[in-house]
């Protein structure tokens, strides 16, 4: 029995050997060494989560120093800009208001917007002390006025400036313009609020924002009620300067990306409502866009087959686009019938080309430059003509004066003719200084000003009523081109005047008026513009089109202006 015992014992621990056991090491042992490594692990992972910690207090540690650092920096080199910070625990207040509907109630527009129940008692009969007063800001900084803030060194900071030379401004009227900045750049639906003028309390300063952004309630309308029972203008918009300098724009999708001309672009012209441009050139395509900067959608093109594109142009009444080229007649496109009709020739007229015209503010009249120096006026209802001028040089350029009474005219003689339109006769003619080919004439929107460009690249602008007075000297003579000038435009408000040359590439200025003097960063750097050759701003001169010869029409986004 023994025997058997001992000879199963080998046999045992040969299997535990073969499992990997040490049948030889004691259970105790073993139980003290799985205890000690147990005791290892736990010390290790203590040393882990410590070190873990200690990195984190020295990461944030370090990170809080460096946001200190970049504090000082910036404080250093722009001065201290704690104001755009202001006002701002002020909305996170208001919006734990909005959002915690069960604490609080509407009143009507005279009383407080917001209250806390807790507070209802007491501030109803605040409220019937002054219903008239606006609300006081709930909290002020004293660090606010006595901050003060360099807007003319810092470049970001210069779109502030009320003046060109404008420097340090204090605290409060730096808050004041960046309010307003933001309401010009971000238009919102202030007017939509009745309790916006009461109440207030919503808006930081809002009435004062309005005045900065130039917007002002009509006159006569000063009750918020009144003014929504009206469709009369209910904004008037009040003059804005615009500094010289530097003119911020910025590059946007061509307008006619989704049908590019195959020839050059002669005509390029805003709708009166904004949003539709026209562009025709030498490919015979009339083409129409509706411009809103992002897709530029194409809407209609219309295809003359007997007539290259010279010149194109709205009636200003918006029904009717005339279109002509170098031909003895030219054709009237209507904008509602959509029906294209062929005007032609004219009787008693024998004309090679009536490529050259301008059509009266009023819509009545269409100037066309004829041969030897006559001016064929024709009528836009009729199509007929009604009169004729001549000239002792040859015409060149045409322009109306803003109430369509009056016509100028520019040409070989280097003359230019005023002429009466109700007698059909000219009441005045001077020369333009310097001048001995005259090539182009605008006048501008109000009116007071005309511009004259000649084949030296020379420009002088005149005031209008000295220039009929007697005074034949210009009040600016623009020398910024060399080549022949072809095409000038003033934009809506006449304090841009734009000059261009189709004879060399990128050859377009922006005058700033009154200062008369050239944008610098215009034409902009690293940009072509290829050889433009017309140009137009839109009504509310947020827009600028430019066409060139490559059969492209480039749009630029005026920031200056709020509206298209």
């Amino acid at each position: 029995m023994m025997s058997l015992i001992s000879q199963n014992v080998p046999s045992v621990n040969k299997a535990k050997k073969a499992e990997g056991e040490n049948v030889d090491e004691p259970l105790y042992l073993r139980a003290s060494e799985d205890a000690e490594d147990e005791k290892e692990s736990v010390v290790d992972i203590s040393r882990i989560k410590k070190r873990k910690k200690a990195r984190k207090e020295r990461d944030e540690k370090l990170a809080l120093e460096q946001e200190r650092e970049m504090e000082k920096l910036e404080n250093s080199l722009f001065g201290s800009l704690n104001p755009i910070e202001f006002g701002k625990e002020e909305e996170e207040a208001q919006d734990d208001i909005d959002r915690s509907a069960d604490f609080f109630f509407d009143r009507s527009r005279n009383d407080e917007l917001l209250v806390y129940e807790d507070d209802a008692e007491v501030l109803e009969e605040s409220n019937e002390k002054e219903k008239t007063k606006l609300r006081k800001p709930v909290w002020v900084d004293d660090e606010e006025e006595r901050t003060n803030v360099n807007i003319g060194k810092v470049n970001r900071l210069r779109k502030l400036r009320k003046e060109e030379d404008e420097g340090v401004i204090p605290g409060p009227e730096y808050v004041a313009r960046l309010r307003a900045q933001h309401a010009k750049l971000n238009p919102g639906t202030e007017w939509a609020q009745l309790d916006l003028r009461a109440g207030g309390g919503r808006y930081y300063d809002c009435e004062s924002s309005d005045e900065e952004n130039g917007a002002v309630l009509a006159r006569g309308y000063e009750d918020v009620d009144e003014l929504l029972r009206t469709n009369e203008d209910l904004v008037v918009k009040s003059s804005v300067k615009l500094l010289p300098g530097l003119l911020e724009c910025s590059r946007l999708m061509d307008a006619n990306v989704h049908e590019p001309s195959n020839g050059p672009i002669n005509s390029v012209q805003f709708h009166r409502n904004t949003q539709l441009l026209l562009a025709a050139g030498l490919d015979r395509r009339l083409r129409f866009f509706q411009i809103d900067g992002r897709r530029n959608a194409k809407i209609q093109s219309v295809f003359l087959d007997d007539c290259p594109i010279r010149k194109a142009s709205f009636l200003p009444d918006g029904s009717q686009v005339i279109l002509s080229g170098r031909r003895n007649f030219f054709y009237s496109f209507d904008l509602v019938q959509a029906k294209v009709d062929k005007i032609g020739p004219l009787v008693g007229r024998e004309e090679k080309s009536l490529e050259v015209f301008e059509v009266s503010p009023d819509s009545s009249t269409i100037a066309f430059v004829g041969n030897e120096g006559y001016i064929l006026l024709v009528s836009t209802k009729s199509k007929e003509l009604i009169g004729t001028l001549k000239m002792n040089g040859t015409v060149r350029s045409l322009a109306f004066t803003d109430d369509g009474m009056q016509l100028l005219s520019f040409g070989g003689d280097g003359q230019v003719y005023h002429w009466d339109l109700r007698t059909r006769t000219c009441f005045h003619k001077a020369v333009d200084e310097g001048c001995i080919n005259g090539t182009s004439l605008c006048t501008s929107p109000n009116g007071a000003l005309f511009a004259a460009g000649s084949n030296s690249g020379i420009v002088n602008v005149y005031n209008r009523d000295e220039f009929l007075g007697g005074k034949r000297k210009p009040i600016k003579t623009v020398e910024n081109l060399t080549t022949r000038m072809d095409f000038l435009k003033f934009n809506n408000d006449a304090q841009i005047l734009a000059i261009c040359s189709s004879m060399k590439k990128n050859s377009l200025k922006l005058v700033h008026i009154p200062s008369f003097t050239v944008f610098s960063n215009w034409p902009p750097p690293n940009k072509t513009l290829h050889y433009p050759r017309c140009l137009d701003f839109s009504p509310g001169g947020g827009f600028m089109a430019i066409g060139n010869a490559a059969g492209k029409v480039l749009l630029y986004k005026l920031h200056h202006y709020s509206h298209a």
